[in-house]
This record gives structure tokens, C-alpha cells and sequence, in this order.
């Protein structure tokens, strides 16, 4: 018997990627209001094909903007509610044993969603939260010998609270640059808090986000921008940025290769905001602090968001002293 025919969709132009990035802000737009830019920055970093984390005071829209992600991009969702008791098998599953036939047969967990929360992620010991390493670098979990492949696409969505450090394990160095980007939303201003008083107050923003694509469009539009042309002389530039974070004596240690790597991902999706086919030296300075601010590494003792905000200021820094091609 013939099968039929898949229906592929039709290729993906510049022109056509802006489209759909500027659908998918404007439904982020309706959960978390007045946060234009970093919620293109949280489109730019999943057309990027990135992991994404949140850093911020409760109740700025972490979780709401994550949900609404996943429904704007038509995703399977889950969350995970990282607790101090939270076991490995209880994010990736577990064998279960099958008295009748003697057999076992592999019960997927959580983790085996298109996208998927990891709230307050460094509230789990450092063995859970390494629980999520191969998910985050391969797309898949392996366990007791075999191999499963996650669900395509996959993301990840972080949340950590920058202040409180009681009961929380810090997020070591190899977890945090598993993630692609990471942003604060902040408070909204004073005029959006008013309008969302009067006109929405305590309902929920979930119910008007739309889908408004769809996982294959997603995983369509993560192809085409990783074919944007990124030529060598902003290739040169992006390696000269790592070496002068590598040499700058207030840090310990500078962008990785990795990190190099991220950006150039991260600059092709910038571009394509723009309808362009090709990267430009401002596309990478606008994914710059984003990309690196949380991969570098102070020599000085400051910790939370004094941390993240000094490294933030050096990498800019280090942007305004390095020369862009022309």
C-alpha cells in the first residue's frame, strides 16, 4: 500500500521568519505586558534553538511567560517544581517492572516534553539538577543502558530567584552554560501595573495567548536560521570579543568556546528580526549580554545579582572597546 504523501510546509524566507517571530511576541506580549524587549529576546532565543533562563524576584511573570511559550508555539508542556527531595527518576522516569510478563518497560518522566519549566531550578541538589545535562545538550536521556530520544523541539525553561539563597545549590558552571540565554524581566512600569489592575487584575493572561505556530513551523524556522551567513569578518569579531574577556583582568575566566559558539546561533536568529538573510556586528553586540553576562566568571567575591550585573556591565564594556567590522 502507497503511503501517502507528507504535506511539507513551504520553506521559510527572511521575510516570512520575521512573521512568525513578530506573531509569536505579540502573544507573549499579552501574558507579560510591557516587556518588548525581552520577550524578543525569549523568540529570538527559541528560533536560536537556545535553553532559557529567567532570574528574577517572584511574581514578575516568569512562569506565566513560559506557559505562554509553550502555548503560542503549540508545545507539550510540563513543569517541574525543583524541590531539595526531587529525585533524578522523578524528572527523566524510570523503569517499571511487569510481574505478569517479567519484563520492564521504561516510564518516561516529565522531562520527556517539547518544552518544559524547571521552576526554581536551583532548589535541587546538584545531582538532580545534573539530571537535566544530556536532555539540554543531545535531546535525549539515557538510562540503565539505553538511549531515549526527547521529543523534537526541546527547551528548556529555567527559573531561579537571584536573592534568596536559603535551601537553594548554586547552578554550577557547566549547567549554566547549557543555557542559551539568560534574562530578567523586572517590574513592569507603573502605567502597565495600573492598566493590568483595571483591566485584568488577578485573571489569569493564559486563556487570550494563541497558537500561532506550531512544532514543525518551529522546528522549520531553528533550520533556517542556523543557515543565515555569518561571514568571517564578524566571525573575527565575535572571536576577538572571547579573547578580550578571556584577557581582562577582572575575570577569572572568560567566554568559552561554547559561549563563542552561542553567540554566533543567537546573532543568526537577531537577524532575522530584521529580514535579513546575513549577520551584522550589531545583531551580535544585542545578544552579547544575554549570551555571556551568566557564562563569565568575576575574580571579585560579589554573588546574586550584584554578580550578574557587574559581569554584565564588563561584557559591555568589553563591546564598546573591541572594534566592529565596517
Amino acid at each position: 500500500m502507497t503511503q501517502p504523501a507528507r504535506v511539507l510546509g513551504p520553506v521559510p524566507t527572511p521575510v516570512s521568519a520575521r512573521a512568525v517571530m513578530e506573531r509569536l511576541a505579540a502573544q507573549l506580549g499579552r501574558a507579560v505586558q510591557g516587556k518588548t524587549d525581552e520577550v524578543r529576546r525569549v523568540v529570538t532565543c527559541v528560533v536560536a534553538g537556545g535553553h532559557l533562563l529567567l532570574e528574577d524576584m517572584p511574581g514578575v511573570g516568569k512562569t506565566t511567560l513560559a506557559e505562554a511559550l509553550a502555548r503560542a508555539c503549540a508545545l507539550s508542556f510540563s513543569r517541574i517544581q525543583f524541590t531539595a527531595d526531587l529525585l533524578p527518576a522523578d524528572i527523566l522516569g524510570a523503569q517499571v517492572f511487569h510481574a505478569q510478563t517479567a519484563t520492564f518497560s521504561f516510564r518516561p518522566g516529565p522531562l520527556f516534553r517539547q518544552l518544559v519549566l524547571a521552576d526554581e531550578l536551583n532548589r535541587a541538589p546538584p545531582r538532580t539538577q545534573s539530571a537535566l545535562l544530556e536532555g539540554m545538550a543531545q535531546g535525549q536521556v539515557s538510562m540503565d543502558g539505553q538511549t531515549h530520544p526527547l521529543p523534537s523541539p526541546f527547551t528548556v525553561v529555567a527559573t531561579q530567584n537571584p536573592v534568596d539563597f536559603s535551601g537553594t545549590y548554586p547552578l554550577p558552571d557547566s549547567q549554566l552554560d547549557r543555557f542559551l540565554v539568560r534574562l530578567s524581566l523586572g517590574h513592569p512600569a507603573a502605567d502597565v501595573e495600573a492598566r493590568l489592575l483595571t483591566t485584568r487584575g488577578a485573571a489569569s493572561p493564559l486563556p487570550s495567548v494563541e497558537a500561532v505556530t506550531g512544532p514543525e513551523e518551529l522546528a522549520s524556522l531553528r533550520a533556517f536560521a542556523q543557515e543565515v551567513q555569518l561571514d568571517g569578518a564578524v566571525a573575527d569579531y565575535v572571536v576577538r570579543l572571547a579573547r578580550a574577556t578571556r584577557e581582562h583582568g577582572d575575570l577569572e575566566r572568560g567566554a568559552s568556546t561554547r559561549a563563542v559558539l552561542a553567540l554566533g546561533a543567537a546573532a543568526r536568529a537577531q537577524a532575522l528580526w530584521e529580514g535579513r538573510d546575513f549577520v551584522t556586528p550589531g545583531d551580535v553586540r544585542a545578544m552579547l549580554v544575554p549570551c555571556w553576562a551568566h557564562r563569565v566568571l568575576l575574580r571579585s567575591a560579589v554573588q546574586g545579582v550584584s554578580a550578574r550585573d557587574e559581569a554584565a556591565h564588563l561584557v559591555e564594556e568589553l563591546a564598546r572597546k573591541v572594534a566592529a567590522p565596517r
